[in-house]
Parts: C-alpha cells; sequence; structure tokens
C-alpha cells in the first residue's frame, strides 16, 4: 500500500484553520488504521507570488493511501474547494488553501495533469523543511 506525501499551504483567512481542515479531510479519505504523520507547520515567505502577497503557514503530511494517483488528485481538489479556494486565472495568487501531491509510493508520473514526484520539491525549502522532520530518509522515485 503506498505512502503519500502532500504538501498543505495556506496564506488567507485563518491560515492554521485551514491547514487543519485540510488534514482532518485527509484523515478521512487515508487507509483506517494507518499512521498520518504530520510535520509541524512552518511560516514561510511568498515565493513567486505577486507583491504584497500575506506570508504563508506550510507543512507536509504523509497518509497511507489505496486508490489510484489520479483518484487522489480528484479528491485534493475538491478538499481545496470545500474549503474556499477560488478558482483564479493569476499563477501562484494568494489562496485559502493548497494541497499538492508530492510522491506516491514508488510511482513516476508525467502527465499534463500530475506529475510525480513532483518535479519542483527540491526547489521549494517550504516543501523540504516540513517533508524532513517526517521523512528524513526519503529517497524519492527516480532519484
Amino acid at each position: 500500500m503506498p505512502r503519500v506525501g502532500i504538501a498543505l499551504g495556506s496564506n488567507l483567512g485563518d491560515r492554521l484553520a485551514n491547514i487543519r481542515a485540510a488534514i482532518a479531510e485527509l484523515r478521512q479519505i487515508a487507509v483506517p488504521g494507518e499512521p498520518l504523520l504530520e510535520a509541524s507547520v512552518w511560516q514561510t515567505e511568498p515565493k513567486l507570488c505577486p507583491p504584497g502577497s500575506p506570508m504563508f503557514l506550510n507543512t507536509v503530511v504523509e497518509i497511507a493511501f489505496e486508490d489510484a494517483p489520479f483518484e487522489l488528485l480528484e479528491m485534493t481538489k475538491a478538499i481545496e474547494k470545500r474549503l474556499g479556494r477560488a478558482a483564479v486565472a493569476e499563477r501562484n495568487a494568494p489562496r485559502v488553501i493548497d494541497v499538492d501531491l508530492l510522491y506516491f509510493g514508488e510511482r513516476i508520473i508525467d502527465t499534463e495533469e500530475l506529475a510525480l514526484p513532483h518535479p519542483r520539491i527540491t526547489e521549494r525549502r517550504f516543501v523540504l523543511q516540513p517533508l524532513a522532520e517526517i521523512r528524513p530518509e526519503l529517497v524519492l522515485p527516480g532519484q
């Protein structure tokens, strides 16, 4: 059963409550009885965001998930929508919640819709720091 890394970020509204709500929803779709690993929440500067964007809170969780990666992608997009993430045209605009798949077991996927492992993990300190807390020994597929 694959273990899946998921990055969470929020820079609008009650950022901590947004992240906690997303984690609660992820707990509901994870395999029952399997551990959910949860890193500390980090406050980070907005990167590549419009000028004046608020600070982010970020964390990483890891869950066990039985279904296919594309099913999980749909579920994470639904979580974002339920928690109030608006569809905006501007890339990297401030957001209530962002839920990104980082890795899905040993799977390597490269489609327009989904790339796993996430192609920019190593460029994102706001992902690497919390990820190192919960999976310091992690070697990503294809590395």
